[in-house]
């Protein structure tokens, strides 16, 4: 291959000529001479990856165009949560394809996300409006955990009469399976009892907590839950319904007749089905429960010029502050999705949700009518979009299905006697046709030649909404294209995303997304999949999650692999719950400890306690790694009930701990098992692997090391690679069958968890292959350690290894700054807006520090632009000290600044227009201009709105 067309090269941000010179200034004379300082050589691997050769992009994309045609893309009636819908295209070329919006980051640093907030902020209030619910998260992962999140949640705000016990959970029959797999998985470890059975004759005792039921419900029933309501309230007992947002444009809302909580997925606004995902699953609940709602909520604060502003709000309640005792490990979300899904609400307006919503049922009612009148009996008694027809006795479900698969169609058969068929926004009369057709024929009967759209409504009149929703201007402003692309358009320009400049946060690898590896995702063949379509209509997926699970393996070092957990902490969640299911399989039923280094993530120790065990912390040493003699004194300690122990390497302070297969023996010794956090696997792949430390398991952020992107804050996907004592128990689904021999039940709704968006890891690793991945790691521990060289004797790295390097991120000193200048690395960050870059990882892992991962795709020239920007704002804190700046309003203290503040009539700064704005001549060139000034963060939370309606008139 010729070097040109190697894709590293692009991927890799210094050129080759530029390495020498980066070297020199590192000290070292090669590569491989940092990389045995950086990396301790009794950890390294003898031999290179056992990977296909690397493709070229062109040859990548004749590759799996080849495999895409493999899938077979029929028309879809299953439904069971999944359903062919209209994304628009809008939507696709402006928000999907447009590294504007995919490659931003989680908006932790307000003033530079006020597009993405806006969007999630949008998506927020037509949860909340359809869900007649005040308030409402900006999304979790699926509906099925978010389903186990409403179960956890209610368990965790039981009231005072369940306080001793207390433990059962109501859940009707009539729910989706995979929704009951996942909700059985998440209860038996916290102790949960649930109890199934019918909603309207089951008697609620004085021990059910918690109720769950769907709405309509999983056979297509629109039930009147208002008695069961009614009577879940005067038992003290929560109810949380699992709502079918687009059913909600026409029916009764959750709200209106008692919900406390209601929970569903987003997938029906514009969003394909994937083979399962990613899809924005929605949660919303009451203002007396909105301190304990997981996941992110966007809320309404101000700026320093009184402006409205949007922030992440209650942060405190995040899993870094309450660690084991957070009752949710939920870190990442599906920000892209609801974005979409939000955008698609403000596309349409609520007359045209309404008209959809009208269309779909009308369209099941026409179906109904005509299936009726050839002999075939429905049952349910009010519907919105899913007919359940039970066949007469002299036809079989396998009948209809032999003719509806020559037809290219799929339903979903329930058993041999009865067939489900739900309706989509897609459906038209000509696949009314099709459908009576294959009924028709099957039963010898002749249909209408001309059949007419029925519109009348299936369910009780009393359950037709009356109520109304999004009367805000933005879902009534931008219903045509070119209003809509410039509204999409305005918020982008709001933010910073990659495309922009470096995002160099520690810890979170913001590297770049390659644009050949993002093709595929669009692609219908793709896109269209359901993800409980029949096997050989799936080939093309099988063989792509075959060759990812296999070169995932073998990256680890491990045996084999489950793609089904959709983000880093559920990743970490299903590793404990594998190890929980080994000690259980082995009779070692009392062995429930995690021991966790004090410097974990937070969702380590959150993800701990979800999975049934207690935490107990290790301390580390005054150079940040583990304290050996702390753990092997608590290994020995909890020798009887020692489950795992969980590490993340390199280390949460970015350094390869040299005695780490010492610890990992400590643990095997004592009876444990090892998890290890992937949050640091790209300074790991061809390197070292997990299998050669000595761990058990570990979970892998693809939307960190291999590429998928960030999306605002996600989707993640969080797969777990295990050895082979493990293998047997790697999680299955209800529906369709993956897993170990003795498998979790279900860790996610899907199959695959997240599988449209495994092409792009796909493509990574086989446009990279092994040649490519060893490079990109080495090159990724290079800028890191160049930009160190950089920064030298302007800021000081908190922790290094014993020789003196860092890893592939460091976590720059900052702590005595404020005594020092009087300002802090909060000041640092703001500041650096103005010079168009956004900060660093903030306080974490150690509190008021800034950590640093340049990643190996950004290029020399923008390391010097960001360490140039680092040096400037160092001298600015060096005025502040020697008294040439005020201590109070200096460009620090006021950062950022707006293009408003620094072109109004009046300047009362006593620094320079130009010092606030172009405090760098290069930055004239490509000048990011924040939306608004620094944000009041406790403003926004002891005044939480989390809805549009106070902003409306801004937008």
């Amino acid at each position: 291959m010729k070097l040109i067309d190697k894709f590293q090269l692009r991927h890799i941000g210094p050129r080759p000529e530029e390495i020498g010179p980066m070297l020199d200034k590192i000290g070292v004379g090669s590569i491989n001479e940092l990389m045995d300082q950086a990396v301790p050589k009794s950890i390294r691997s003898r031999k290179p990856l056992n990977l296909s050769a690397p493709m070229s992009e062109q040859q990548y994309a004749e590759y799996v165009s080849k495999i895409a045609r493999k899938n077979k893309v029929y028309r879809s009636f299953i439904g069971m949560g999944y359903y062919e819908t209209v994304m628009p295209a809008v939507i696709r070329r402006n928000i999907l394809e447009n590294p504007g919006w995919y490659t931003s980051y989680t908006p932790y640093q307000a003033e530079i996300s006020q597009g993405r907030l806006e969007a999630l902020l949008n998506f927020q209030t037509v949860v909340s409006e359809l869900t007649a619910l005040p308030i409402a998260n900006a999304s979790l992962l699926d509906e099925a955990t978010a389903a186990s999140e409403a179960m956890i949640m209610m368990h965790s705000k039981r009231a005072r009469k369940f306080k001793k016990g207390g433990d059962k959970l109501f859940v009707d029959e009539d729910v989706f399976p995979q929704t009951k797999a996942v909700l059985e998985t998440k209860a038996e470890p916290l102790g949960i009892e649930i109890e199934y059975g019918k909603f309207d004759e089951t008697e609620l005792d004085d021990q059910t907590f918690g109720a769950i039921v769907q709405y309509p419900a999983a056979s297509g029933q629109v039930n009147d839950y208002r008695k069961f309501a009614e009577k879940a309230k005067a038992n003290e007992t929560m109810l949380a319904v699992a709502a079918d947002i687009l059913a909600l444009a026409i029916l009764v809302p959750p709200g209106e007749w008692g919900a406390d909580i209601a929970f569903g997925n987003t997938q029906r606004f514009g969003v394909p089905m994937g083979y399962g995902g990613p899809h924005a699953a929605y949660f919303a609940t009451t203002e007396k429960l909105k301190r304990a709602l997981p996941g992110r909520i966007i809320g309404v604060s101000k700026d320093r010029h009184e402006n409205p502003a949007l922030r992440m709000a209650l942060q405190t309640r995040e899993q870094h502050i309450k660690r084991e005792r957070a009752t949710s490990n939920i870190c990442t979300a599906q920000a892209l999705l609801a974005t979409m899904a939000g955008m698609y609400a403000v596309y349409h307006g609520p007359q045209g949700l309404k008209n959809t919503a009208q269309h779909v049922h009308s369209m099941a009612a026409t179906l109904e009518q005509q299936l009726v009148k050839i002999g075939y009996k429905q049952l349910n008694v009010g519907y919105f979009d899913t007919l359940y027809i039970e066949l007469p006795d002299n036809i079989k479900s396998c009948d209809i299905q032999s003719l509806a698969l020559s037809k290219e169609m799929n339903f979903f058969y329930y058993d041999a006697h009865h067939v489900g068929i739900a309706i989509n926004e897609t459906t038209d009369i000509k696949d009314v046709m099709d459908i009576l057709d294959v009924f028709a024929r099957v039963a010898n009967k002749e249909v209408e030649p001309q059949v007419i759209e029925v519109e009348q409504n299936r369910f009780e009149p009393e359950l037709f909404r009356t109520s109304k929703y999004l009367q805000e201007p933005v879902f009534n402003s931008y219903h045509s294209e070119t209003e809509m692309m410039r509204y999409i358009k305005r918020l982008e320009k709001r933010d910073i995303a990659l495309n922009h400049s470096m995002i160099s946060l520690g810890s979170c690898t913001m590297k770049l997304n390659p644009a050949n590896s993002m093709f595929a995702i669009t692609w219908p063949e793709f896109a269209n999949m359901h993800p409980f379509a029949p096997a050989d209509q799936a080939e093309g997926y099988k063989e792509l999650i075959d060759e990812l699970e296999r070169d995932l393996a073998e990256i680890t070092g491990f045996e084999a692999c489950s793609l089904q957990p959709n983000s880093g902490a559920a990743g970490e969640y299903t590793g404990l719950m594998v190890i929980r299911e080994y000690h259980k399989d082995k009779g070692n039923h009392d062995r429930n400890v995690v021991i966790i280094p004090s410097s974990a993530h937070g969702t380590n120790p959150a993800s701990g306690v979800m999975a049934g065990m207690k935490v107990v912390v290790v301390d580390c040493d005054e150079n940040g790694n583990v304290d050996v003699d702390d753990l092997k004194a608590k290994a020995e300690e909890h020798k009887d009930t020692l489950a795992a122990f969980m590490i993340t390497y390199p280390s949460t302070h970015g350094v390869f701990e040299s005695r780490i297969r010492e610890m990992n023996q400590i643990i095997h010794d004592n009876g444990g098992l090892v998890y290890m956090d992937g949050a640091n696997m790209n300074a790991q792949v061809g390197l070292t692997s997990p299998g050669i430390i000595g761990a058990d398991v570990c979970h892998l952020n693809l939307h960190k090391t291999f590429a998928i992107p960030h999306g605002g804050g996600g989707p993640g996907v969080g797969p777990i690679c295990v050895n082979e004592k493990l293998m047997p128990y790697l999680p299955s689904n209800p529906v369709l069958k993956t897993g170990g021999e003795k498998p979790l039940k279900a860790v996610a709704a899907a199959p695959y968890g997240s599988a449209s968006v495994l092409p792009i890891t796909h493509a990574y690793l086989k446009m990279l292959g092994a040649e490519g991945l060893l490079e990109v790691t080495k090159m990724s521990i290079v800028n890191a350690n160049y930009l160190v060289a950089a920064l030298k004797g302007y800021y000081d790295v908190l922790y290094t290894g014993e020789t003196g390097r860092c890893a592939h991120e460091m976590i720059l000193e900052c702590r005595n700054f404020r005594q020092e200048y009087g300002v802090d690395a909060t000041d640092i960050a703001k500041r650096l807006i103005d010079y168009g870059f956004h900060a660093p990882t903030l306080s974490f892992p150690v509190h008021d520090t800034l950590m640093v991962e340049p990643t190996e795709s950004e290029s020399v020239q923008e390391l010097d632009r960001f360490s140039e920007a680092m040096i400037s704002i160092k001298k600015e804190m060096e005025d502040i000290k020697n008294g040439k700046a005020d201590k109070e309003d200096n460009l620090l203290k006021m950062a950022p600044h707006t293009a408003e503040e620094v072109t109004a009539d009046e300047w009362a700064h006593p620094y320079k227009r130009s010092e606030a704005a172009y405090p760098l001549e290069w930055i004239r060139i490509n000048k990011f201009w924040p939306h608004i000034a620094r944000v009041d963060d406790g403003y926004g939370d002891r005044n939480l709105v989390c809805t549009c309606a106070p902003i409306s008139e801004y937008q």
